[in-house]
């Protein structure tokens, strides 16, 4: 076999080795994420994570320390890592807030409620208290962006004239259950075939929405 052949070979032997090696932490990623939704945190062991992604428990941790910071990278991955591009959405936006508020609802379900990540919103509402590090991570990474969000949504239709004053804190909290209720039901009532067919979450959001709108409505005006 000629030399250039037998280059050319190794060569595209060492590509594709390099080419997995970079998928590896996506692969681990995403079956982390299963597991986690379909285990819980504390039932899911590292061995089984490397078993699903195809690669050894020694791989597992070249690339994460602990089951504690594949978590946390998942998190990462799918959810705070989106708060940039979402803040960056709410500033180019340009119409009124009470359609904005409709959006993000809509939105919210379509990229974090209609997926396997809103797994973990139901897993931090159930293991929270045994976890207490991981709890104060999602209180940061999450939770707290997340609020920031939705009280400077809220505070957009205070200063246009939309919506009364309100107490943003407890006031985040009126879009915040919604999300909440439906990442629930989705992880438990949602995946029981026979009562699935109970709630369609873009009608539930949708009267969601409605009722939200008409609370937050400034006196003077009409409905949004």
């Amino acid at each position: 076999m000629p030399t250039t052949t037998l280059c050319t070979i190794a060569a595209n032997v060492r590509a594709k080795r390099e080419r997995r090696k970079e998928a590896r932490p996506g692969e681990l990623l995403a079956a982390a994420l299963q597991l986690f939704v379909e285990k819980g945190f504390a039932a899911t062991r590292a061995e089984e994570v490397a078993r699903r992604a195809g690669v050894s428990k020694g791989t597992l941790f070249l690339y994460f320390s602990s089951k504690d910071e594949l978590f946390k990278a998942v998190v990462r991955e799918n959810i705070s890592g989106q708060f940039p591009e979402w803040n960056a959405r709410f500033e180019a936006y340009q119409g009124s807030t009470a359609d904005l508020v409709r959006l993000f609802l809509m939105q919210w379900w379509e990229t974090i409620g209609n997926s396997p990540i809103s797994g973990i919103v139901k897993l931090m509402m159930s293991e929270a208290s045994n976890f207490p590090e991981l709890a104060e991570f999602y209180e940061q990474e999450v939770i707290q962006p997340g609020s920031q969000l939705i009280q400077r949504i809220l505070q957009r239709g205070i200063d246009s004239g939309e919506f009364a004053p309100i107490d943003l804190h407890y006031g985040t909290y009126t879009l915040l259950t919604p999300m909440l209720f439906l990442a629930t039901w989705k992880h438990s009532f949602g995946a029981c075939s026979k009562l699935a067919h109970n709630i369609d979450p873009s009608d539930y959001l949708r009267i969601q929405s409605e009722v939200i709108l008409r609370g937050l409505a400034a006196p003077s005006t009409t409905r949004p």
